[in-house]
C-alpha cells in the first residue's frame, strides 16, 4: 500500500473549538424524563450531563423546547423567548446552561426562523386584522387564482404533503411549506429581521453557545412566487433548484446573524440545516462572514459503497476548503431513519454502523452524533398506530419520523421504559421496545465490546491523538471495496466495506492498532480486515 499525493484540505492548525467539535444532538422529548410525565424535559437533560461529559463530546445541541402547541413537536414556535411547560421553565433552561458549562459542555439551541406557529401572537393578529393589513405583511398572504380565487396562488407543495397553501374564510391564502399550523414568515419585512436579531440576543445573553438554524435555506422565496412546474416536489429538495429554497437572499440574513454572534465573547456559532442542490451551493452558507457549519446531508445519504463514500468525502472536504470552513459529518438525526436500520438492520446494520462511526470520527472537521446512536439503537418500525403522531406521515406512512424518536433506555430494569422516567413510571410518550434492555446504557457500560464502549474509546482517542480533528486527509491505494487514508500526525484509517475478509499490506511497517469496530487478523506483513469494519492505526516515524 503506497500513499498517493493527494491533499484534500489545508494543513491542520489549532483553531476555534467548533472546527473539530463532536456535538451530540439531544432530542429533548426522548432523552430523559425528569418529572415523571413520560416526556423528556430540561430537568432530565440536566440529570444526564455527567453521562454526556464521560462520553467525550464537546457540546450538545438541544431540539426546540420553546412554547409550542406541538403540531410539529416544537418546530412550531408560539413564543421564542420562553420554555414550554412540558419541558420546564426559563429557570430550568438557565440552570441547564450553567450545569453544562460546569461539565465542560457547550450548548447549542434550535432557532426556527422560516415559520412560526399559527398560535404565535403575530399570526393571531394577522388573522384578526384581515386582508391588506400591516399585520398580514409579516407572513406570506396572497389572493388565489381562478375566477373566484378558489385555486392556490401557485403549485408549491408542502414538505408534509398536499398544497403549501391554506385558504382562510376571508378568501386569502397563506403559505406554509410545512404543516398548516406553521405559516411561513415574510423575510422581506424589516420587523421580521429585527425580531429574530433580538431573539438571538435573548438566548446569547442567557448563555447559549450557538444556534442550529432550522430550514436555514428557506426564509427567502423567489420573486413573484413562480410555479415549480413539477409534482412530488419534496424529491427535488437538495437535488434541483426550487423557487422556495436556497435563494441567494438567505445569505444576507446569515451575514447579519454572524455579526450578532461575533459581537459576543466565547466563539458563539451558527449551524445551518441547509439543503442545497450542489456542494458548492452548500458551501456558500459557511463562507467566512456567514455561518460556521452546515450539515453534510450528502454524506448521511451515501449508500454503503466504498467508491461512493470516497467520492462524497473528497468533494465535501475540497468544497468547504475553498471557503476556509471545516467539513461537518453526520450519520443520523431526528428526521431520518437511524443508520443501523438504513445500513441493513440487525447484525449487518449494526456492524456497518460501527464501521461508519469510526470512519466519520476519523475524518477532518466536526462530527454530529444523534442520541442513542452510541447505543446502536435501530429504528423502531412496529410502533402501534395509536402512538404515531408525526405530521410528516401525511405525505406517506413510510416518511414518519416517530421510529427514530423513541425514548432512550438508560437502565437494565425488568420493564420499559428502562430508566427513561423516574422509578415507578412505566409510560412514555412513545413506547420503548422490550428488547432494548440489553441496549441500555447500564448494560453496555458493563460490556467492553459494546457499541457504547466503542464510542467512548473513539471519542477519547479523537480528543487525544494529534492526527485527528481538523486538518488534512491523504488517500491511500487499497483493494476494491475498501478505503484507506492518513492524517497528519501519524494516523491511518482503513475501512473494508465488503461482505468478505480482505487481505492487504499493513499501511506502514511500524503501525500499531489503535481501535477497531471489528478486530483484524495479523499475518506477517499483511493484515486481514473483517467484513464491514474500520480500523484506526497509530503510525510511528511518520
Amino acid at each position: 500500500m503506497t500513499e498517493l499525493v493527494q491533499q484534500a484540505a489545508p494543513p491542520k492548525v489549532t483553531g476555534p473549538w467548533w472546527r473539530d467539535a463532536v456535538i451530540y444532538q439531544v432530542y429533548v422529548r426522548s432523552f430523559a424524563d425528569g418529572n415523571g410525565d413520560g416526556i423528556g424535559d430540561l430537568l432530565g437533560v440536566r440529570s444526564r450531563l455527567r453521562y454526556l461529559s464521560d462520553l467525550g463530546v464537546d457540546a450538545i445541541w438541544l431540539t426546540p423546547f420553546f412554547t409550542s402547541p406541538m403540531a410539529d413537536f416544537g418546530y412550531d414556535v408560539a413564543d421564542y423567548r420562553d420554555v414550554d411547560p412540558i419541558f420546564g421553565s426559563l429557570a430550568d433552561a438557565k440552570a441547564l446552561l450553567d450545569d453544562a458549562h460546569r461539565h465542560g459542555l457547550r450548548v447549542i439551541v434550535d432557532v426556527v426562523p422560516n415559520h412560526t406557529s399559527d398560535r404565535h401572537e403575530w399570526f393571531v393578529a394577522a388573522l384578526a386584522a384581515g386582508p391588506g393589513s400591516p399585520e398580514r405583511d409579516r407572513y406570506i398572504f396572497r389572493e388565489g387564482r381562478g375566477a373566484r380565487g378558489e385555486l392556490p396562488p401557485n403549485d408549491w407543495e408542502s414538505i408534509f404533503g398536499g398544497s403549501a397553501w391554506t385558504r382562510l374564510p376571508d378568501g386569502q391564502w397563506y403559505l406554509h411549506l410545512f404543516a398548516p399550523e406553521q405559516p411561513d414568515l415574510n423575510w422581506e419585512h424589516p420587523e421580521v429581521h429585527a425580531e429574530f436579531a433580538d431573539i438571538l440576543r435573548f438566548w446569547l445573553d442567557l448563555g447559549v453557545d450557538g444556534f442550529r438554524v432550522d430550514v436555514a435555506h428557506g426564509m427567502i422565496k423567489a420573486a413573484g412566487l413562480p410555479d415549480v412546474g413539477h409534482t412530488d416536489q419534496v424529491k427535488m429538495i437538495g437535488a434541483d433548484v426550487v423557487p422556495f429554497f436556497d435563494q441567494d437572499g438567505v445569505h444576507e440574513i446569515h451575514r447579519s446573524w454572524r455579526r450578532v454572534l461575533d459581537s459576543y465573547e466565547g466563539e458563539r456559532i451558527g449551524v445551518a440545516e441547509a439543503w442545497a442542490p450542489s456542494p458548492q451551493r452548500l458551501a456558500a452558507y459557511v463562507r467566512p462572514d456567514e455561518l460556521h457549519q452546515a450539515f453534510n446531508f450528502h454524506f448521511l445519504s451515501t449508500p454503503w459503497d466504498a467508491a461512493a463514500f470516497r467520492d462524497v468525502i473528497t468533494v465535501s472536504v475540497e468544497t468547504v476548503s475553498l471557503v476556509g470552513a471545516p467539513s461537518t459529518w453526520v450519520l443520523s438525526n431526528h428526521d431520518v431513519k437511524r443508520h443501523v436500520t438504513r445500513y441493513g438492520d440487525g447484525e449487518l446494520g449494526l456492524r456497518r454502523a460501527r464501521a461508519a462511526t469510526l470512519l466519520m470520527l476519523a475524518l477532518p472537521g466536526s462530527a454530529y452524533l444523534y442520541q442513542g446512536e452510541e447505543l446502536g439503537l435501530p429504528e423502531v418500525l412496529d410502533l402501534p398506530e395509536e402512538y404515531l403522531q408525526d405530521p410528516q406521515r401525511l405525505r406517506d406512512p413510510d416518511s414518519g419520523r416517530d421510529g427514530c424518536r423513541v425514548p432512550l433506555p438508560w437502565t437494565a430494569t425488568e420493564e420499559p421504559p428502562f430508566g427513561f422516567a423516574p422509578p415507578g413510571i412505566y409510560e412514555s410518550w412513545l413506547p420503548v421496545p422490550t428488547d432494548w434492555r440489553e441496549l441500555s446504557v447500564e448494560a453496555q457500560l458493563r460490556d467492553g465490546a459494546s457499541t457504547l464502549s466503542l464510542y467512548r474509546a473513539a471519542l477519547r482517542i479523537r480528543r487525544e491523538h494529534p492526527g485527528l480533528g481538523d486538518g488534512a486527509i491523504a488517500w491511500l491505494e487499497s483493494p476494491a471495496g475498501t478505503l484507506g487514508f492518513t492524517r497528519d500526525g501519524g494516523f491511518a484509517c482503513l475501512i473494508n466495506m465488503t461482505a468478505e475478509w480482505v487481505e492487504m499490506e499493513r499501511p506502514f511497517r511500524e503501525a500499531g492498532l489503535l481501535l477497531a469496530s471489528a478486530d483484524p487478523v495479523f499475518s506477517g506483513d499483511s493484515i486481514r480486515l473483517a467484513p464491514d469494519s474500520t480500523t484506526w492505526w497509530a503510525l510511528e516515524n511518520v
